[in-house]
């Protein structure tokens, strides 16, 4: 069995952010860039699977500029197989991100596309279901647990009112949550031998899909910075900010 698994290069979660001045986007020069945590996550369960002898070929891919390169190596280290980068210097939405997984899907024809639910950079929660929808295929998100055997998935997914498990026919698309797994640490010699796995560069033109932008940035700012909190001399008075300032009793 094959499993395709989609990575995302994003800001690294630990650097703060920072807004362009004149609030068009995010300022990326000279920010730690590295993979998108629930990316990572899907990448450590398709290594998983693999190791429990479900999985054959994990095959990576990312859209994005050449520096994603690095992003694959990362996932190569960690245990995939080969890489895939569609380069693109342009911001590539949702749907044209779908539009292209579907593309290298039919050529790789996998029986599983594992992806994170969501990138820590846009939180669109889209390019999952909207794969499954143009693939036509089942689709499980927000997986916390996932179980593969006799040609069937079984996801238990995280939902408002607890849990849910769902069984998909194969093949299907699964979007996982942070509670799935803890992704590991590649070794360094998983990294060096990361750096003989093949990468196959592409276009987004390769596969005649068309990124053009369908969205438009209105602005882009910063959240209201916390106002420092103040200390109350009696229960009181705490009663009393509560119901009159703060309106919350």
């Amino acid at each position: 069995m094959k499993i395709l698994v989609p990575v995302k290069r994003v800001v690294d979660y630990n650097v703060k952010v920072r807004v362009k001045p004149d609030q068009t986007g995010v300022d990326l020069a000279n920010v730690k860039m590295s993979m998108n945590p629930f990316c990572e996550i899907a990448v450590e369960e398709a290594i998983r699977l693999k190791e429990k002898g479900v999985a054959e070929e994990i095959v990576v891919v990312s859209i994005g500029p050449a520096q994603a390169q690095e992003t694959l190596r990362t996932a190569l280290a960690m245990g995939a197989d080969r890489g895939i980068l569609i380069q693109t210097d342009e911001t590539v939405e949702p749907l044209a991100v779908a539009k292209l997984l579907k593309a290298v899907t039919d050529e790789e024809k996998p029986e599983v596309v594992l992806l994170g639910k969501q990138a820590i950079d846009d939180d669109a929660n889209q390019t999952g279901q909207m794969l499954a929808a143009l693939l036509d295929w089942p689709q499980g998100t927000f997986a916390s647990k996932v179980e593969i055997a006799d040609g069937k998935a079984t996801v238990t997914r995280e939902v408002d009112g607890g849990l849910q498990t769902i069984a998909l026919e194969l093949p299907a698309v699964i979007t996982t949550d942070l509670r799935l797994n803890e992704p590991r640490y590649a070794s360094l010699p998983n990294i060096m031998k990361a750096k003989r796995k093949p990468i196959d560069t592409k276009a987004p033109d390769d596969f005649g899909v068309d990124i053009a932008k369908r969205l438009e940035v209105v602005k882009v700012s910063e959240p209201p910075k916390r106002e420092a909190g103040i200390k109350v001399e009696s229960v009181a008075e705490l009663v009393d900010k509560l119901k009159n300032e703060a309106g919350v009793i």
